[in-house]
């Protein structure tokens, strides 16, 4: 991936925000017909291994973990938060007329080793972690736990999914944030996103801005 260099997000703690709070990420990987991509959440562990390991589950039909060979090489690319920017939140806009849309992201991309975890143990340990992290996250009165179901049912459900596991062996994370951009005109595209109610990368934005300061 391209990153130039004011736009490179070496902070690790940003990284694992981002991969937690953006779970529903897209898996790539060398297929016998070429490059194919499934879309599904990942549950992260930062404690396993040299940086930490992804754990998910896909269908029991999807041709992924009998095409791809355990160990293969794979990447995982999680999309944090990104917004249009438009040269009208520019205060300078208005006295030079030297801006041009842009586009504010954040990106990581994980790369790593694919093991295939076809074991009703290891699958139900993901489904129930996801479960758990979700249900806290949608803020009900009373979490949806696998227990409320009936046993025979989840039982059901768990032999349909195969368990997957990514071993991580390198990240590269992106934070393109108008870090390149002078503060009025940083501080102009923060107020304009909350405008509009895209609070996460405004606050990203101005997470950003303390670690690296516009002139």
């Amino acid at each position: 991936m391209y990153i130039p260099r004011h736009f490179e997000e070496s902070r690790l703690d940003e990284i694992h925000r981002i991969i937690e709070t953006y779970p529903f990420a897209a898996l790539v990987v060398q297929s016998p017909a070429g490059l194919d991509a499934t879309h599904i959440p990942f549950a992260f562990d930062a404690s396993a291994g040299a940086h930490g390991v992804l754990q998910a589950h896909v269908s029991r039909n999807n041709a992924l973990w009998q095409e791809c060979k355990d160990g293969a090489d794979v990447m995982v690319m999680f999309q944090g938060g990104d917004a249009y920017v438009s040269p009208n939140w520019y205060p300078s806009k208005h006295e030079l007329h030297r801006q041009v849309p842009t586009w504010n992201y954040q990106i990581v991309h994980v790369h790593g080793k694919l093991r295939i975890r076809d074991d009703e143990r290891f699958v139900r340990g993901v489904v129930a972690r996801l479960t758990r992290t979700h249900e806290a996250r949608a803020a009900t009165p009373k979490p949806w736990k696998m227990g409320d179901s009936e046993p025979a049912y989840i039982d059901q459900l768990l032999r349909a999914i195969v368990g997957i596991e990514v071993e991580i062996e390198r990240i590269v994370g992106a934070s393109k944030l108008s870090q390149n951009k002078e503060t009025r005109d940083r501080d102009g595209v923060v107020s304009a996103l909350r405008a509009r109610g895209n609070a996460q990368t405004a606050d990203a934005m101005v997470a950003a801005a303390i670690r690296q300061p516009a002139a």
